[in-house]
């Protein structure tokens, strides 16, 4: 199996997990561990990676010049993409009509759900932290970006002797970081395993049942980021970025196996940053800003199942959303996609704050509960997709030289 590329064994590794989580349900403990140990490994180096790949990518850049056309061409590709997922996903509901005779009975019990950082006030007074150190502690990741930011510029501007130590320093922490992550990275396949296994267990039951009853509303979903992730993302690789989409895909497929095992853009970064820059040649410069950022605040996927899930929730309780409503679920989708993190489930907790928006009941979101899991994991795998489409994008653009 060690022969195998690291692709080909994350998914056989997968395949494994859905008949072990299938047949040996109740035995699922016994490899549910490895996942949590991955889980664990993985959060333990984000905080580090981030801090350090941000203030030597931003030291790196130079002047505030290079800086600002760098975060300008970011955000305007973010909220491009976004708008694109959200308008996707807004044109396949209205089509498709899933939740037109959905079955109201299928509701599951929702968690006590708090809609924090919903408005686009909330996340920018986030952004500023009160203690650096609360901050890198409860991985406060959109904190840790903007005092990476202004810590790696402001060491452009200070003594060239301390210029040249702090400017080493962070490279070779960032440098030592990766060297880390590489290490964590051997054991994917194991925490694939007890990922993966332990969720098809816990649904094996009513896999089937949840099907048939949202498989409409699933399918929407499905379809919408299908043609998101195969068709408007390449199109953007191929007609702007000048690059081949498939060389780009072929080199993120280790981070985007660990992104739909996981369910977590923010877990997934150290492999996406790896890859995109090993594989598909983007310089650190260019990562190290635009990566990390958009694993906090770029979610295509996130954005596009959030406006589905709505409509969807008014079409089930009978209830008309006029054209207004609808711009105003696509303006919230887009500003909850910002706010949500970058963690499992993310995306459900931010979906109450497009319901109070509209007027619709917060219980709507018992009747998409159930396969949230799976749909999880999938627009998590667009989010990351679109992250590393944005770096390739953004590269090419500052005239880089890619392997893709």
């Amino acid at each position: 199996m060690f022969k195998l590329k690291l692709h080909w064994q994350i998914l056989i590794a997968l395949v494994a997990a859905i008949i072990y989580g299938l047949v040996f349900t109740g035995y699922v403990d016994y490899v549910r561990w490895m996942g949590d140990l991955f889980l664990r490994g993985l959060k333990m180096i984000i905080v580090p990676l981030i801090l350090t790949s941000i203030i030597s990518g931003v030291a790196n850049i130079g002047d505030a010049k290079n800086l600002g056309r760098l975060g300008l061409k970011t955000f305007a590709y973010y909220i491009t993409t976004s708008v694109f997922a959200i308008i996707t996903g807004l044109i396949l509901v209205n089509l498709l009509q899933p939740g037109v005779g959905a079955d109201l009975g299928l509701k599951s019990k929702v968690p006590e759900i708090t809609a924090s950082s919903g408005d686009l006030g909330e996340v920018i007074m986030r952004m500023i932290p009160t203690n650096i150190f609360d901050a890198l502690a409860s991985a406060d990741m959109l904190a840790i970006i903007f005092f990476s930011i202004l810590f790696g510029y402001y060491v452009t501007r200070v003594n060239d002797k301390y210029k040249i130590m702090l400017t080493d320093f962070f490279n070779g922490g960032f440098e030592v970081m990766m060297k880390l992550t590489h290490f964590v990275i051997l054991f994917t396949p194991l925490g694939i395993l007890g990922i993966v296994a332990g969720v098809v267990a816990d649904q094996a039951d009513n896999l089937m049942s949840l099907i048939g009853s949202l498989g409409l509303y699933m399918l929407a979903v499905l379809i919408g980021l299908m043609f998101h992730s195969f068709v408007t993302l390449p199109l953007i690789v191929k007609l702007i970025a000048k690059s081949n989409p498939r060389k780009h895909f072929n080199a993120m497929t280790v981070p985007l196996l660990t992104a739909f095992s996981t369910s977590s853009s923010s877990a997934t970064l150290p492999l996406t940053l790896e890859a995109v820059e090993n594989n598909s040649g983007v310089s650190n410069k260019i990562t190290s800003f635009v990566l990390p950022l958009g694993a906090t605040v770029n979610m295509d996927g996130t954005a596009l199942y959030e406006c589905v899930a709505a409509i969807f929730i008014a079409q089930a309780y009978g209830i008309q959303l006029g054209f207004l409503q609808q711009i105003i679920v696509v303006v919230t989708a887009l500003l909850a996609s910002i706010g949500a993190a970058g963690i499992p489930m993310a995306g459900l907790v931010m979906i109450t704050v497009i319901l109070s928006a509209v007027g619709l009941p917060l219980e709507g979101v018992g009747l998409i509960l159930a396969v949230d899991r799976f749909l999880d994991m999938c627009r998590t795998t667009v989010n990351v997709w679109s992250d590393s489409c944005g770096a390739v994008t953004i590269a090419k653009s500052e005239g880089e030289t890619l392997k893709v």
